[in-house]
């Protein structure tokens, strides 16, 4: 054992303290010292033991996991392994492979789609009307679940009750309906007659010789062939017109009650798409969209029906003949939004106008009167808790609708725009208000 360099004894193999010299006390080490004598120490490296070399560690060793694919991300640690084995790794998005891939994809989904729907367009129509059909009647079939009714037997119960409805409507309605539809086919030559006799009318016709004008042209249409095919066409519609109902309201009712009993299931699928982190504003945002959507068609069958039945009411207080044909007719066309009561009011006036100029002012000024109580008092008491849309934007919404997707469209306008506010009420402005 021989002293180190800086003075401090070595120690000895076996680890034991350095025995002091004798006749000397034992020197104090100062703790520096010791911490650079660790140090030193820590830094000598074992060799490996004799009966295992370095090779033989790297020849056991795992081997090390293959660098990842162009255009693939590398694996997370965390990933789980599920039932058919583990995820794999997902793709770099910022890849220009897979960046100019999904852009192609995206373009031929594109021109898909618009080749579907103008060929499915019957298809869409009838899902679109099943489907705001079918949300208006969640709110029921959620009120008696929650009463404690089992939901399969709350959609029994629901769409039993729609369907004695409609069959009852159509066992007390249509046959009066045909039978006033035909009285009214019959009774247009006589109608014409009286119109013609008024005062006013033969004003009118001496002006700007309305009756002439009117019989050349109708007699031109029947000697030809093209008006004698018309004709034919047009009886021939009519039927297929009828048969064309039909099977369209049979195929509506079917498509609601499939709809209503997987609306649930489907809106739940669709809210695991979304990321975790935002699945419960999503999914509270859509439960009001839908909640919105159902109550807005509940609201504007309520008042087209009202509509109807007033208007009922108004043809036989005044003698007035159709009152079946009327009021149905009145309550059809109260379902489309902004001018549909205004449809029926014309409507209305022309078949009062042809028993007395006095009758179809009293109807005229009735139907100012309750347009207005519509629109200022039982609209706003009935839908302020559906739809909350600006007259302007409904407006807006309704026309491009109905440019769009015909008399569906105008339907579904107001409520989707009303989505749209909610989603940028409650999406977009805190986000710029955060920003």
């Amino acid at each position: 054992m021989s002293p180190s360099p800086d003075g401090v004894p070595d120690v000895p193999d076996d680890g034991t303290p350095p025995p002091p010299p004798a006749g000397r006390r034992p020197r104090r080490v100062p703790r520096w010292r010791r911490a650079l004598r660790a140090a030193r120490e820590a830094r000598t490296v074992a060799p490996p033991p004799h009966d295992e070399t370095l090779d033989d560690v790297l020849a056991h060793a795992p081997p090390p996991p293959p660098p990842p694919a162009p255009g693939l991300a590398a694996p997370r640690p965390d990933e789980a392994e599920g039932p058919f084995g583990p995820l794999g790794t997902a793709f770099n998005r910022s890849h220009p492979f897979y960046l100019g891939f999904v852009g192609a994809v995206g373009v031929l989904v594109a021109l898909l789609l618009a080749r579907a729907v103008t060929e499915l367009a019957q298809v869409i129509t009838f899902v679109l009307i099943a489907f705001f059909l079918a949300l208006a009647l969640e709110p029921v079939v959620d009120a008696l679940e929650r009463r404690g009714l089992p939901r399969p037997a709350g959609i029994v119960a629901v769409f039993g009750g729609l369907l004695v409805l409609v069959g009852s409507f159509v066992a007390a309605v249509i046959p009066v309906l045909v039978e006033q539809a035909a009285e009214l086919v019959q009774a247009v030559p006589d109608t014409v007659a009286d119109i013609q006799g008024q005062q006013w009318f033969l004003d009118l016709d001496e002006r700007y010789d309305v009756v002439g004008r009117v019989s050349a042209e109708v007699t031109e249409a029947l000697t030809t062939g093209d008006g004698l095919q018309v004709l034919a066409g047009g009886l021939l519609g009519a039927g297929q017109a009828v048969v064309s109902g039909v099977v369209s309201t049979l195929t509506v009712l079917v498509l609601t009650l499939y709809l209503l009993a997987s609306l649930r299931a489907a809106r739940a699928a669709g809210y695991r798409l979304v990321p975790a982190s935002r699945r419960r504003r999503v999914q509270l945002l859509g439960d009001e969209i839908s909640r919105r959507i159902g109550g807005y068609v509940i609201g504007q069958l309520s008042l087209a029906t009202l509509n109807g039945v007033l208007t009922y009411v108004l043809v036989l207080v005044l003698d007035l003949p159709y009152a079946i044909v009327l009021a149905v007719t009145v309550g059809l066309l109260g379902v489309i939004p902004l001018i549909g009561a205004t449809l029926g009011a014309v409507v209305v006036a022309v078949v009062a106008l042809a028993t007395s100029p006095w009758l179809a002012l009293v109807v005229a000024v009735y139907y100012l009167v309750y347009q207005q109580l519509e629109n200022y008092v039982l609209a706003p008491r009935i839908m302020q808790r559906t739809v909350s849309v600006p007259g302007a934007v409904a407006l807006v919404a309704a026309l491009a609708g109905g440019s769009l997707l015909g008399l569906l469209g105008a339907l579904v306008a107001i409520p989707l725009a009303a989505g749209v506010l909610l989603v940028v009420q409650e999406v977009v402005v805190p986000r710029q208000d955060r920003s």
